[in-house]
């Protein structure tokens, strides 16, 4: 039953509805949400009885999972840390890539497949999900570690791997339909052509977009409209993709990898991520499910042979050799060991790269229905790889908390981040009748009275100071107003709502907002607004320090540092 009325309804409504039904019923099994929507496909798929969705509009939803994906990614790439693990994260990703590939390749080869083919094949087998390895990780509470440091790194060196190849795909597959001798030499022009193309299109985006990019977005941001800003993220990254497809022939992928590299220079990177996430999971649920309707569950019985030694080259190739590879490079059993199971699964990249061979004519459907098959059975065992390590007496997790750094931050040129409203969220409404400005004079103003904010309000209240709240949110501004402060409803990074708080009689601004972003467009605005005026602002860590102090706050209080010097005080020791 297929419904021809409305499809795209159809295959949006059924497919997310499933997907999260057994996205559900998978997290509550402690199983990977991913293996649910990937079986929300399947169900909606022409290979199972009842509803199937349109199959040419779930490959065009996946193609903008894709892109949001890669997107994603490219907001996420760090040179920075990568150069800090690249030592071992470089050549051991290219290496187990390596093996895992020559593994799939035999392994076609055996199958009769031909030699492009097998590359394929060997090449979706070799890279791991990034959902399912920082899930891992995170559980673990070894994200942070050097070990998590350098799983990340891999795998950072694997997804840009992988960009290459999505980018040169088109070309193994000229190679492997060539049929004459005078073919290769026109293969290799054509191949010339395309790195020209690309090597063009990384000049544009690191020379021009670079500048036209930040400069987009932060022009956005300072019209202060959230739906405007949102609406530029999406734009930059759908656009960019296009035009890259468009103009210089490469992938919509490698296009909007870039678009999100060339924005995660900037200080609107994490407010664009945060952003963009929404409508980026969606899509992402989406492109699972859209290659969960591809895959034909019968490969199971028909080649039960053929999935096993895909799981097996999965699991215990790429994780032999992984480790293998760490060991080589001087690095413990333990560390060893996390990499190892880590990378035991296969998922997002697999599923593109995959699609695209069958596209391509390189691969046909039941060597992709092998891929399918590999990445939801390693997705299910990765956890029981990472129990079956565990209850050996190899303990994963760290064995104490990474220590809290007591060190200032070093001074660094810091971008100046524009006057942006904060995130969505129970925002308050104007005010339809706006109080005038205060007549408090030598008064602190308090900008936020949540948990922290409301400590700090109540505390200088007891001390016997005149206290202004500055708050957006309608129900933590009430709850100023019932405890007795005189409240402004308003944004602080708004000049207007600034000067109704009578900053030029203020006796110093303490803001006490989570969020670093938020907090330094208020600190910038006040800094503004008068000079001299103290400035107190909280941080999470060194790089939000430097952020802060760039834009002109006096003091900046660090929370790890200062819950780390409480328990050094109720210990006995000396705070340091």
């Amino acid at each position: 039953m297929q419904d021809t009325a409305t499809p795209l309804i159809a295959i949006v409504s059924i497919g997310i509805v499933l997907a999260f039904l057994l996205g559900f019923l998978a997290n509550r099994l402690r199983v990977s949400p991913l293996v649910g929507y990937l079986l929300a496909g399947v169900a909606i798929g022409p290979h199972t009885p009842g509803f199937v969705g349109d199959a040419k509009l779930a490959h065009e939803l996946a193609e903008l999972g894709v892109i949001l994906l890669m997107f994603a990614v490219g907001l996420h790439f760090s040179p920075r840390d990568l150069a800090r693990v690249r030592l071992i994260a470089v050549p051991g990703a290219l290496a187990q890539m390596g093996a895992a590939t020559l593994l799939g390749t035999l392994f076609g080869l055996l199958q009769g497949w031909g030699l492009g083919a097998g590359i394929v094949f060997g090449l979706s087998l070799s890279v791991a999900s990034t959902v399912v390895l920082l899930r891992a990780l995170q559980e673990r509470r070894i994200l942070e570690t050097e070990r998590g440091r350098i799983a990340v790194g891999w795998l950072i060196v694997e997804d840009i791997a992988m960009v290459l190849v999505l980018v040169l795909l088109p070309t193994i597959a000229a190679l492997a339909a060539a049929e004459n001798a005078a073919r290769p030499l026109d293969i290799a022009l054509g191949a010339g052509l395309v790195l020209l193309k690309v090597a063009a299109f990384v000049a544009v985006m690191l020379f021009g977009g670079r500048r036209f990019i930040p400069w987009l977005l932060h022009g956005v941001a300072h019209s202060g409209s959230k739906e405007l800003f949102r609406l530029a993220v999406f734009a930059v990254a759908l656009g960019v993709a296009y035009a890259a497809h468009g103009l210089f022939d490469v992938s919509f992928a490698l296009g909007a990898f870039f678009a999100g590299m060339v924005l995660s220079e900037s200080q609107l990177s994490q407010r664009a991520a945060q952003e963009a996430l929404p409508l980026r999971d969606a899509f992402a649920v989406l492109f699972f499910v859209s290659v969960g309707m591809l895959f034909d569950p019968g490969i199971v019985l028909r080649d039960p042979l053929g999935v096993a030694a895909t799981v097996l080259i999965v699991v215990l190739g790429k994780s032999a050799a992984a480790y293998a590879i760490v060991r080589a490079f001087g690095h413990s059993r333990q560390t060893a060991l996390t990499i190892s199971a880590s990378l035991a699964q296969i998922g997002e990249f697999s599923f593109i790269l995959a699609g695209l061979g069958v596209g391509l004519g390189l691969l046909d459907e039941p060597a992709r229905d092998l891929v399918l098959a590999g990445a939801i059975l390693s997705i299910l065992l990765n956890p029981a790889v990472f129990f079956l390590i565990e209850s050996r007496g190899l303990e994963l997790r760290p064995v104490r908390a990474p220590w809290v750094h007591l060190r200032p931050a070093r001074p660094r040129k810091v971008e100046t981040a524009p006057n942006l409203p904060p995130p969505p969220g129970p925002a308050a409404a104007p005010d339809p009748d706006p109080a005038p400005p205060t007549t408090l004079a030598g008064h602190d103003v308090l900008v936020g009275f949540g948990r922290v904010g409301g400590e700090v309000g109540r505390g200088l209240r007891a001390a016997g100071r005149p206290v202004l709240v500055i708050e957006e949110r309608a129900d933590q501004a009430e709850a100023a107003r019932a405890e007795g402060f005189e409240v402004i409803i308003g944004n602080a990074a708004d000049p207007a709502v600034l000067a109704r708080a009578n900053l030029d009689a203020a006796a110093r601004l303490l803001v006490t907002l989570p969020e670093a972003f938020e907090a330094g467009q208020a600190v910038e605005q006040a800094r503004r607004a008068r000079p001299d005026l103290p400035i107190l602002v909280r941080a999470h860590n060194e790089e939000e320090v430097a952020h802060l102090a760039a834009l002109g706050a006096s003091a900046v209080v660090v929370a790890e540092a200062e819950l780390a010097r409480r328990f050094l005080a109720l210990s006995g020791a000396p705070a340091g």
